[in-house]
């Protein structure tokens, strides 16, 4: 998912000649590159815990249920902690929070107990929301307003590049391995099995609570520039008062409400998407990879297969000749955030030129498309089709936020507040389509719900944004 950014950017409180950003920047774009490799990462855990604690579908979703459940419980909490904190400090707080969360995940491994693992990602996905409402609007502050842009360029492509690395170098740590060791492992009796591969995941988050204690020792450190409050565009606010009559909340108006549910929407089909991709390949029953897919897989696997040595494993090169396995799957998984990345490079000048809305509805329709045409196939182009809809996931946040605060004068920090607890939408259908995959048919069904997303999102660009005077 793509960390929301301020849309409104302003100056910091002193002159910018006065001071560098070079420091700080450094550390907001490794927080934004860790933002997303922690969230996307869950897509390879959810089939990965599925295994190790002998899940079904439905049961596994609630890895992204806890992780974004916590952006609903966490938003207007973590607003009250920055106001007594302050920024600096609330990002340490944050840092911290996800550090405990990370180290949670060893005593769950060691047991086995599910329950520990949904509760190391709620610390997890708790600490993340603290982090994003600090971290949001500080960059589009933290120097000159006119290169704002610049700087919410910048982090967004480190957004974008931790997303897209995370799934791949988790996958080959916990679904390659060396040939041998899978032999290995395939001998031992199944809770013994299940065991030894529950312990892969611990490197890993030892790893990442200590990434995160570091960095957070370096918040605590270095001195950023201090940043009061986010001044308010009173112009704006006062041009806007006529559409103000008669409201009593930012839910008053209907382009909001509808607003809401559209974000609500946004984000649980991405997330469902991406967490579905490597149990959606092993339904298509693929025995024989195409040469495009085997080349690409080749590829990625030899260039992070050194990350994966870091971590104290060294996994084969990923074989390709037995048709889908989930090593595979999380090159594809990989692949989708790769294309909400591309999509977003290539979205930034087209919506510059172009109707935002329009663009909006065609990338939703094409959406519709894809995944319909893939429920209608098999095999590979089925699994193919539901990849690209990554690149239209890119612009619909950018395009949707803006559309549902129009308007809303002195609303708008209401209304954005209810849309960013709207995330939790991706805590919500990523669990009703494994209940539809479990009890409705399998998951062939449950990529209706996508394409209903989808259909809903079409109709807030033609109709659900309009203004109600």
């Amino acid at each position: 998912m793509a960390a929301p950014l301020a849309s409104s950017p302003a100056t910091a409180a002193a002159p910018a000649a006065a001071r560098s950003y070079v420091g700080p920047m450094v550390l907001m774009t490794t927080l934004f590159f860790l933002f997303a490799a922690v969230t996307n990462f869950n897509d390879v855990l959810m089939p990965y815990l599925k295994d190790v604690c002998q899940l079904t579908d439905f049961q596994s979703t609630a890895v992204q249920s806890a992780f974004f459940g916590a952006y609903f419980l966490m938003s207007l909490p973590a607003g009250r902690v920055l106001e007594k904190l302050g920024f600096q400090r609330g990002i340490v707080l944050g840092l911290l929070v996800m550090a405990v969360g990370a180290l949670l995940f060893v005593p769950a491994a060691n047991s086995r107990t599910f329950g520990l693992f949904l509760l190391a990602l709620s610390f997890l996905g708790a600490g993340m929301t603290l982090l994003q409402v600090a971290a949001n609007p500080y960059v589009s502050v933290l120097g000159p307003a006119r290169t704002a842009a610049s700087r919410i360029s910048i982090v967004g492509v480190a957004n974008g590049l931790g997303g897209t690395l995370s799934p791949l170098i988790g996958g080959l740590i916990l679904f390659g391995g060396s040939t041998v060791l899978k032999a290995q492992l395939a001998q031992l009796p199944l809770e013994q099995r299940l065991s030894e591969e529950a312990a892969l995941v611990k490197p890993l988050y030892v790893g990442l609570a200590v990434f995160l204690a570091v960095l957070a020792l370096l918040f605590f450190v270095v001195r950023l520039p201090e940043i009061e409050s986010l001044p308010a565009d009173e112009d704006a606010a006062a041009a806007q008062a006529a559409a103000e009559t008669g409201r009593s909340s930012a839910l008053s108006f209907r382009h909001l409400t509808l607003g809401v549910v559209a974000i609500f929407v946004y984000v649980g089909v991405e997330v469902g998407i991406g967490s579905f991709i490597i149990r959606y390949g092993e339904a298509q029953n693929i025995n024989q990879l195409s040469g495009f897919t085997q080349e690409l897989v080749r590829i990625l696997s030899q260039a992070t297969n050194w990350a994966a040595a870091l971590f104290g494993n060294a996994p084969e090169a990923i074989d390709t000749t037995a048709g889908f396995t989930k090593a595979v799957g999380a090159v594809l998984v990989a692949s989708y955030w790769f294309g909400v990345m591309v999509g977003r490079i290539i979205g930034i000048p087209l919506l510059s030129r172009f109707d935002a809305r329009k663009l909006l509805a065609g990338v939703c329709a094409a959406g519709v498309a894809l995944v319909l045409l893939s429920i209608a196939s098999t095999g590979e182009t089925a699994l193919w089709l539901v990849v690209l809809c990554g690149l239209c996931n890119a612009i619909i946040w950018p395009v949707v936020f803006p559309l549902a605060i129009t308007g809303l004068g002195r609303f708008t920090k209401q209304g954005s507040s209810y849309l960013i607890m709207a995330i939790v939408g991706g805590a919500i259908i990523p669990p009703l389509m494994g209940l539809l995959a479990t009890h409705g048919g399998g998951l062939r069904v449950a990529f209706i719900l996508p394409a209903l997303c989808y259909a809903y999102l079409l109709f807030y660009a033609l109709n659900g944004y309009r203004v109600a005077r």
